[in-house]
């Protein structure tokens, strides 16, 4: 069997035993990414600082699990206005995933708090 391996980032952690992602071979999954400021557990008022922060919590991830924004499979996304959500989310999508031919599925979702959060599903083949 393949051993897991937690994944942990500088500026953000979870309160309860769990880690913000598990790598087990070639596959990595998030937990929840929190849209905090990294380091802290303040969330910036903008949709578009939190997506911000999310992009840069993921990116950390994929790094310590020694992977990049190509192994991305799928990433989630939940916020209060899935909607308006959608379009802050292009800029930063379009920049990680510039080939149209080539990006990951995505699924936005209403969420039942206030901030904007996420998750992501990678694919790592050595």
């Amino acid at each position: 069997m393949t051993a897991r391996r937690s994944i942990s980032i500088d500026g953000l952690s979870h309160l309860m035993a769990i880690p913000v992602a598990t790598r087990v071979g070639p596959l990595l999954v998030s937990s929840v990414i929190a849209s905090f400021d990294p380091g802290t557990r303040n969330v910036p008022p903008s949709l578009e600082a939190q997506i911000a922060n999310i992009f840069r919590h993921v990116g950390a991830m994929l790094e310590a699990a020694g992977a990049d924004w190509r192994h991305v499979a799928k990433m989630e996304f939940w916020m209060p206005d899935p909607a308006n959500g959608r379009a802050a989310i292009e800029a930063s999508w379009i920049d990680k995933f510039p080939d149209p031919r080539s990006r990951p599925a995505r699924h936005t979702h209403r969420g039942d708090g206030p901030f904007t959060s996420a998750s992501f599903i990678a694919w790592i083949e050595d």
